[in-house]
């Protein structure tokens, strides 16, 4: 709660302090408040009664879970407890006259309030979302026995489905126990105002840009349960921001309270406890000229002050007036009319990132607006303008920063139910009064601008209904926001819900809006890749029913080798097993000295694979934005360490996860270069189409000149001179739109040298840059002193003991690479222990200095002209060996790889290639690798050092 949110007349009393606690099986202790039980050591052993997927290749029993076994799946709680706890203290109540006395416990789980163990009122029922605030008035001054009643089993609540979400689960945030935030005891005015929200509109659509095109809705809550009635009350509204800089509603109170609003009540709430709501609404109310705008990185907010004068009293004839301030911002959010989102008119591009509520020191989220300031700036220094909470909904601290950040944001329900969502009445009634209490709680938010009621969502018939029926509610709650039944609702499987102001998913029935999913499938590991793709043959599918704004879904989940750094950074609430058994396995495989190769390596390829899901996002015309998962590792679901930063949102410490490398394409205008592919032969032209993508707030204007030269990578035979050109003429591309800015034809001479190339492209201060390799022409073939073959049969065999050069170079089949995995172009997907569909292979380690690449430009990492080699099969080897070319291994499993690799056999020597080589000789990075082996072979460099024995070689490869 926004500390000094009420006049200062009135007495408020922190709560903070030391408190008694007992549990359910008798365990007592002392914690202090606001706090956790976690926080504060108490509870039992986490066993990982709740673990995700428990699996046995994890360390995991298969089935039933072992109490006994270390939790290798996620992080664990060093303390943890379901079910009731009793937090009691003494606390002196002051003597408070005639007016109401209250309590507040700003962030808990399912909270009662006991005051000399008899139950208080609830004056405001809170949710795992909203407050939760206590009515004691008529508690006599003095001593008395507070008790709040906390319990985390969630009695009369959907307890799997929030079990499930991020608001609960022990994947990441935790299902804590206790109170959070402003936990305080405070008083009011016999009439008082509850809450007032502000509601911001366009009017004139002329003019979205400008303040005259908005208009003002207030809305001023009074508190239920008022004792008196006063004559000639009235209601002043005070605010910069409007026209009239102050304004009144001079209806006598007794004429309020006879016309008690449009307020919607909580379904299946008794109204004893939760009195019709009493609402004055002031409408249409103008602005002054000069206001500013609430914008994308300009938290430009206002305050207003709401005073309740409340006359004189029919029986004492005194007065009395109570004031609520607020902050609000002008703005306004939704669909341009030609399905695009827009914000003030102006049409955005999403550059989302899915927050999952991974908190490893305290197991809660931050409580106050510099801690959020300081995540949300650390999000934007990726290029994040957008953030979603997934299946949960932040505290007022995280939407009062990204008020002044200018951040957007999603939050969602508590709520994660894949298969009868809203399927109780129990469900119903609990995520209904969530819903309608937190568009209350956060209205005067600007940030907030998008709201799903949960996390992939499945529902049978009656709760398909509800599901419609709550999105309707939120519409006529507040228009000023859009609404959707879920994210990823159905998995995408049904389509696009007709009622849902957007769409957010990863697929639309039968067409995909996003390039890698489990099991490696999509276009990154299944087409050759280019810089032209796009989903706009899939947007065309979807606008056929639904043309409303769409936006991708948890795109990404590129998993990177862990950071063993973060382990020093566990101080909390959290021991990070799951970590350590890594560890100790990377340890015994003897890979520690060089696993930050390994780390940097499979960095390296996911940032660039989110490059090209982020980019093809960007080129669709239709897209209104992607949703990343995401740019920080997950700490739960078999260890899912997709982040360019640790589960503390700490950068790593590689070059690779350096938010301005990440910026560079995440950012909101880009020229995009449609290059039909990356790999080229000298002679060739370089032919691309050349767009702009301008989601900025100003137009880009100027020439576009672009570069082509040598790029700084390991090893790179090129130098010289760069070639440089311009367009012709100046062009103008203004903001929330796209614009060709013509076509590139670039010669591509390298003098006979395979060359490394950095095409650079510029428009004013927009700059992009796309790697680009040339190869000599070469027509590759086998010298006469090495043997090549595809089998490891009879002759080679003769020709090695005879001291011979084997080149092995089998199909990447499993029938002739027995003990071998299938490999993909990125890493693998999210984690094997969710989705055990996948290999585990993680992309190349290249060992440059090998000679072998003396005239084969390369990184030590994947990239783009290794797609075809990266994607065939990589040996599992009989203990570990140098390679030339090593398949990094999920960390699931650390086996060793390679898809290069040489060595010693009987008496003669052999360089074994998984990559199939003689299959793809249409493309030009083949050929020039296949050139590369053959010239190595025949030389005086191949000497290896490794050795294995005939049987270990007729177990890799068939004879």
């Amino acid at each position: 709660m926004e500390k000094g949110l009420w006049d200062g007349a009135y007495m408020r009393i922190l709560l903070n302090g030391k408190w008694h606690v007992v549990l359910e099986d008798g365990t007592t202790g002392q914690m202090d408040l606001p706090g956790t039980l976690d926080e504060n050591g108490i509870g039992h052993r986490d066993v990982g009664a709740n673990q995700w997927h428990p699996d046995a290749v994890l360390g995991n029993a298969a089935g039933e879970i072992d109490k006994d076994a270390p939790i290798a799946t996620r992080f664990t709680r060093r303390h943890t407890y379901e079910g009731e706890a009793r937090i009691s203290r003494k606390i002196t109540v002051p003597d408070y006259g005639t007016d109401r006395l209250f309590v507040l416990a700003e962030r808990a789980r399912a909270l009662r309030l006991l005051v000399d163990g008899e139950v208080c009122a609830v004056f405001r029922q809170g949710t795992l979302s909203t407050p939760y605030i206590f009515e004691l008035t008529g508690a006599a001054p003095g001593e008395h026995e507070f008790t709040f009643l906390s319990d985390n089993s969630y009695p009369g609540m959907p307890k799997a489905a929030i079990c499930y979400s991020s608001a609960a689960t022990d994947e990441t945030q935790t299902n804590w126990n206790g109170i959070l935030g402003e936990c305080s005891m405070y008083t009011r005015p016999q009439n008082f105002i509850d809450s007032v929200r502000a509601y911001p509109r366009a009017v004139k659509k002329e003019e979205k840009n400008k303040a005259g095109g908005y208009l003002l809705d207030v809305c001023v809550e009074l508190a239920p349960g008022a004792k008196k009635v006063y004559k000639d009350a009235k209601i002043i509204l005070q605010s910069e921001a409007l026209a009239a800089g102050e304004l009144e509603d001079t209806q006598t109170l007794t004429e309020i309270i006879s016309c008690s609003g449009e307020g919607l009540t909580e379904a299946g709430t008794d109204k004893e406890e939760n009195p019709k709501t009493m609402e004055i609404w002031f409408r249409d109310l103008p602005l002054r000229e000069n206001v500013k705008l609430w914008d994308e990185d300009e938290g430009n907010l206002y305050e207003m002050a709401v005073t309740l004068d409340n006359g004189i009293s029919a029986e004492d004839k005194g007065g009395s007036t109570a004031e609520c301030r607020i902050r609000f911002g002008i703005r306004s959010f939704g669909d341009n009319g030609s399905g695009r989102l827009a914000l003030n008119g102006r049409a955005i591009f999403l550059r989302g990132e899915a927050n999952c509520a991974e908190y490893p020191e305290t197991g809660h989220p931050p409580m106050t607006i510099p801690e959020w300031k300081e995540m949300l700036l650390k999000y934007r220094s990726y290029g994040i303008n957008f953030v979603r909470f997934h299946s949960h909904c932040e505290p007022e601290a995280a939407f009062a920063a990204a008020d002044e950040l200018g951040m957007l944001l999603q939050p969602e329900l508590s709520h994660w139910d894949p298969k009868d969502a809203f399927g109780t009445e129990e469900s119903y009634r609990y995520y209904r009064a969530e819903l309608v209490d937190l568009l209350k709680t956060y209205a005067n938010h600007p940030s907030f601008v998008m709201l799903t009621l949960g996390n992939e969502l499945q529902a049978q018939d009656e709760g398909r209904e509800r599901m419609r029926e709550l999105v309707r509610t939120a519409k006529r709650m507040d228009p000023t926001r859009l609404y959707a039944n879920g994210s990823n609702a159905f998995y995408g499987e049904e389509g696009c819900d007709p009622e849902s102001d957007f769409y957010t998913s990863q697929s639309c029935k039968d067409v995909v809006i996003r390039g890698t999913f489990s099991g490696m499938r999509g276009y990154l590991n299944e087409n050759y890749p280019s810089t032209d793709r796009t989903y706009d043959e899939a947007m065309a599918e979807i606008r056929k029913e639904y043309q409303k704004p769409v936006f991708s879904f948890e795109v990404g989940q590129f998993e990177v080798l862990p950071d063993f750094e973060e382990l020093e950074s566990f101080h909390g609430i959290s021991d990070p097993v799951n970590l350590k058994l890594i560890k100790k396995r990377v340890e015994e495989r003897g890979l520690l000295p060089t696993w930050e190769k390994y780390v940097e390596a499979t960095g390296e390829l996911s940032r660039l694979a989110y490059r090209e899901e982020i980019e093809a996002a960007m080129r669709t015309r239709e897209l209104s934005g992607i949703s990343l998962l995401g740019l920080q590792d997950f700490p739960g679901q078999g260890t899912a360490l997709v982040g360019m930063m640790n589960s503390h949102l700490e950068p790593k410490p590689y070059d690779f996860a350096r938010p301005e490398r990440f910026r560079e394409f995440f950012t909101e205008s880009r020229i995009f270069v449609k290059m039909p592919r990356y790999t080229y032969e000298e002679g060739e032209y370089l032919t691309a189409e050349v767009e702009v993508a301008n989601f900025g707030k100003e137009s880009i204007s100027g020439e576009l000149v672009w570069t082509l030269g040598y790029r700084d990578c390991a090893v790179n035979t090129g130098s010289g001179e760069f070639l440089c050109g311009r367009a012709d003429g100046q062009k103008n591309c203004p903001p929330g739109t796209y614009t060709s800015l013509g076509r590139l034809d670039i010669p591509l001479e390298v003098k006979g040298v395979s060359a490394a190339f950095m095409l650079t492209v510029s428009m004013g201060d927009c700059t992009s840059t796309y790697p680009v390799w040339v190869y000599k022409k070469t027509s590759p073939e086998c010298p006469k002193n090495v043997y090549e073959t595809r089998v490891f049969d009879e002759q080679t065999r003769a020709v090695l003991q005879n001291g011979g050069r084997v080149y092995l170079s089998p199909d990447a089949d499993k029938e002739s690479l027995p003990y071998s995995i299938k490999t993909q172009f990125t890493t693998d997907f999210w984690s094997v222990g969710t989705f055990a569909d996948q290999e585990g292979g993680m992309g190349q380690l290249i060992d440059t200095e090998h000679p072998i690449f003396k005239e084969f430009p390369t990184d030590f990492h994947t990239d783009w002209q290794w797609w075809i080699m990266a994607s065939k099969r990589a040996v599992i080897l009989p203990h570990p060996m140098k390679t030339i070319i090593t398949e990094m291994d999920s960390y699931a499993f650390l086996r060793p790889m390679a898809q290069m690799i040489e060595f010693r056999c009987l008496k003669g020597k052999v360089l074994l290639s998984t990559m199939e080589l003689h299959k793809s000789q249409q493309y030009p990075e083949v050929r020039a690798l296949q050139a590369s082996i053959y010239t190595y072979l025949s030389g005086e460099n191949f000497e290896p050092a490794e050795e294995i024995t005939e049987e270990e070689l007729s177990m890799l490869v068939r004879g």
